[in-house]
């Protein structure tokens, strides 16, 4: 029987999402909790992917490289790129080589060594990123939009606490 209070959902509500099919009501809460973020996590994203791709013909992977490439005017070095963006510096010259043909980026030796390239946003690049950015703002707005503010915020506060529990982990981990 569901309860009255829509911010409960129970695991049959949600069976037919994947992940969560694979854990009982006999399996620890924490193992429950994984699966659900995974499942959530895995949908959003796929919605976004989708979104992107149907919206502007683009990638989540350009999508996410051109947003690193935003907040950094002057541009970065594709090394530190594909750092941020956890790919491989091949992936980086990859997305570099295509959206240079499309006029959105721009590569340009560093004159600090001349080994790297430094990547920037055209000015052409920056408006579409920033057109991008708006609605891509307004999907994660309307796809949370089932959460009231304070549960979003009670939410980004606790996974904020399991991050420096997992960073404190992995350090404990490396120290050992």
């Amino acid at each position: 029987m569901k309860q009255n209070d829509p911010s409960h959902v129970l695991l049959e509500d949600a069976q037919e999402l994947g992940h969560e099919a694979r854990a009982g009501r006999g399996d620890h809460a924490a193992l429950r909790l994984w699966l659900r973020m995974l499942a959530s996590t895995t949908q959003i994203e796929a919605e976004i992917r989708r979104r992107l791709r149907e919206r502007f013909g683009i990638s989540l992977a350009r999508f996410d490289y051109m947003a690193q490439l935003y907040r950094y005017k002057d541009g970065m070095k594709m090394r530190e790129l594909s750092r941020y963006l956890m790919v491989t510096g091949g992936n980086v010259t990859g997305l570099t080589d295509d959206l240079e043909k499309d006029g959105a980026v721009v590569r340009e030796n560093s004159p600090g060594d001349r080994r790297a390239w430094i990547v920037r946003l055209t000015p052409k690049g920056r408006r579409h990123f920033e057109t991008m950015a708006l609605e891509h703002e307004s999907w994660i707005l309307d796809l949370f939009s089932g959460l009231d503010a304070g549960t979003v915020q009670q939410l980004y506060a606790q996974l904020g606490r399991l991050r420096v529990h997992l960073v404190q982990n992995e350090q404990s981990a490396e120290e050992a």
